[in-house]
């Protein structure tokens, strides 16, 4: 008897903002997100792995995507690049649903990460929730700190992720936001 293929399939939602593009992941991210694995701010996230690792991470995303219906979006600027990724993600075993961030290096403090962050943040509430989500930062990355009070969230409290005590910032309720 063969097995019969099952088709699981979803739409990604495709945001655009004033200078950026944020869309599904694809296979043709992974050499970006490759090459920052290697780079010192990807400490922050788990960098440093193996080739493996980040290419695993890359599938995940996308699994994410069709089991929650959210996931980190894959986001270019309007000129075609490729510049990180940004969005919800809820792991087995945390708390509740995070909008994380990483932008790689070369784009950094340009205002990228808040333009996509807030759009990102405002697709989740209208498509899958209005309560408002939390980021996990660590203590020692300064640049998300920031990023997260522009974004209008505020340290919360603390919590023990992949074992190693960090930061859980609030962000508003959409309410606030308007």
């Amino acid at each position: 008897m063969a097995a019969q293929a099952h088709q699981i399939s979803m739409t990604i939602p495709v945001l655009e903002t004033e200078r950026l593009i944020l869309r599904e992941p694809r296979e043709a991210d992974f050499s970006a997100m490759l090459a920052f694995n290697d780079s010192p701010r990807a400490s922050f996230v788990g960098g440093g792995r193996d080739r493996q690792w980040v290419w695993r991470g890359l599938l995940a995303n996308i699994g994410h995507w069709v089991l929650r219906g959210y996931g980190l979006y894959s986001v270019d600027t309007k000129a075609g690049e490729f510049i990180g990724r940004i969005g919800m993600i809820y792991h087995d075993g945390w708390d509740e649903p995070e909008l994380g961030w990483h932008l790689f290096d070369s784009y950094e403090g340009r205002g990228f990460a808040v333009e996509a962050a807030r759009a990102a943040r405002a697709d989740y509430h209208a498509r899958i929730s209005t309560h408002p989500p939390i980021s996990y930062i660590d203590p020692e990355n300064a640049r998300s700190e920031a990023l997260a009070r522009r974004l209008g969230a505020a340290p919360e409290r603390e919590a023990e992720v992949f074992g190693k005590l960090i930061r859980v910032w609030r962000h508003p309720a959409p309410e606030a936001l308007a």
